[in-house]
């Protein structure tokens, strides 16, 4: 008797093929050494493909652009993130008030951004579409509905744009090189404008 296929789900992507998910693992380790080995900046598409020994229309289609390419890099730790607040231990995740939760998602999003700092640059370099899609839609998403039961009657979709956009890494860069803050001092003006916010 014939092996049974899955029927495909509608709204769920198909399933992907052993031979195109190997290119696909290659082609994230290879640009994953070379940001490692030369930074973020000198990421190349071409080189890339060059390197994981594929063609480079084959990069071009799976990733679509070099932050396409950025956003599969950083997908991993994002997941982690995105599990911590919406299904974690307290204050981050459910259980705390939720203005003690919008001042730990705004640290862990600070610690978020320092940890790969260099694909976050590279990131903020390119358009609003790329800035502005994927992770910042959930981030905002989450912030908005946790300012929304915090501040009942504020404008909690602007609040949370307003939040999160000095929460950056050209800006954190800046504020660690050019006016010495640490981390923590970051952290710390980030939760005095959150209580500002919710109180």
């Amino acid at each position: 008797m014939p092996k049974r296929q899955p029927l495909p789900i509608i709204g769920q992507p198909q399933p992907e093929r052993a031979d195109a998910a190997r290119n696909r693992q290659k082609i994230i380790d290879v640009a994953a050494r070379i940001i490692d080995d030369r930074g973020a900046e000198q990421l190349s598409l071409d080189e890339v493909a060059r390197e994981a020994c594929v063609g480079v229309g084959t990069v071009y289609r799976r990733f679509g652009d070099r932050s396409g390419l950025l956003y599969a890099l950083l997908d991993e730790r994002e997941r982690r993130f995105q599990q911590a607040f919406l299904s974690g231990p307290p204050p981050i995740g459910p259980g705390a008030p939720p203005a003690a939760r919008v001042r730990a998602f705004l640290s862990a999003l600070v610690d978020r951004i320092v940890d790969q700092v260099d694909m976050f640059l590279l990131l903020e370099s390119g358009d609003g579409k790329s800035r502005y899609g994927g992770p910042y839609r959930v981030h905002h998403t989450h912030l908005a509905t946790l300012l929304a039961q915090a501040k009942p009657g504020c404008d909690p979709h602007f609040l949370a744009d307003a939040l999160l956009a000095p929460l950056n890494a050209s800006l954190i860069c800046f504020q660690r090189d050019e006016r010495g803050m640490t981390v923590d001092d970051i952290k710390r003006g980030f939760a005095a404008l959150a209580e500002a916010v919710t109180s």
